[in-house]
């Protein structure tokens, strides 16, 4: 069913738009050369991405600093695959990631189809927790930020999705008003719960089928199924 009175659509960036799986093992294969680190990047990125998610959901819930965050995700990987370094390789490579994850300029499938289609009858906003150096150049360097009218981070605002003050902050910048705004993410709590709380419509970027308690959000598992909402 469509979604009726809506003139701003909000969007997630990364795992939303922006492929972060892809431009992040692509980051990690430049950083480990740079680096002479002598493992092999699947084999890292096995034990990473579940350690990377777990901090990101400290740092939402303001349990661990940004800096606690880049240096903790690397070095509980290591640890686990027996990898011994300095600590000061380990920031190193931090500092490393962030350089070259931006350069990868991987969206996800239908992310450009999808925005051409939207932008004709929508104005289109970003709200993103993702670190906010980092944001703008993966926006600029994917060729997509001339579609978005405002763009919100976290650090901008100080403090994370799903915190309510980041959607409110957003809205005011885009002149909008929760009831004609759509939320679209790929975070159950910090975009579409969070949203959700705010009166704003959602759509829930799955990545897989769902049972009935999430019908409510909207689900779908890939962005050229928008048009069923919008």
């Amino acid at each position: 069913m469509k979604l009726t009175d809506i003139k701003h659509v909000f969007f997630d960036l990364d795992h939303t738009l922006w492929d972060f799986e892809k431009n992040s093992a692509l980051a990690f294969e430049e950083v480990f050369k740079k680096n002479n680190i002598g493992l092999k990047t699947s084999e890292f990125l096995e034990i990473y991405s579940p350690i990377n998610f777990k901090y990101w959901e400290l740092y939402r819930n303001d349990e661990v600093s940004k800096e606690a965050l880049r240096y903790g995700r690397i070095k509980d990987s290591f640890d686990q695959l027996q990898f011994e370094t300095s600590d000061d390789t380990i920031n190193g490579i931090a500092d490393d990631y962030i350089h070259f994850l931006p350069a990868n300029n991987h969206l996800l499938e239908g992310s450009l189809e999808v925005l051409e289609y939207l932008r004709e009858k929508y104005e289109l906003h970003i709200i993103t927790n993702g670190f906010q150096e980092v944001q703008g150049k993966k926006l600029e360097n994917s060729g997509i930020r001339h579609y978005f009218e405002t763009v919100t981070t976290s650090e901008e605002v100080g403090v994370k999705k799903p915190n309510p003050k980041i959607f409110n902050h957003a809205m005011e910048k885009a002149s909008a008003q929760s009831s004609n705004s759509v939320m679209i993410g790929d975070n159950l709590d910090a975009d579409i719960i969070g949203a959700h709380n705010l009166g704003l419509k959602v759509i829930y970027l799955s990545g897989n089928e769902l049972g009935e308690e999430h019908k409510q959000y909207n689900p779908i598992q890939k962005l050229k199924e928008l048009d069923r909402y919008l």
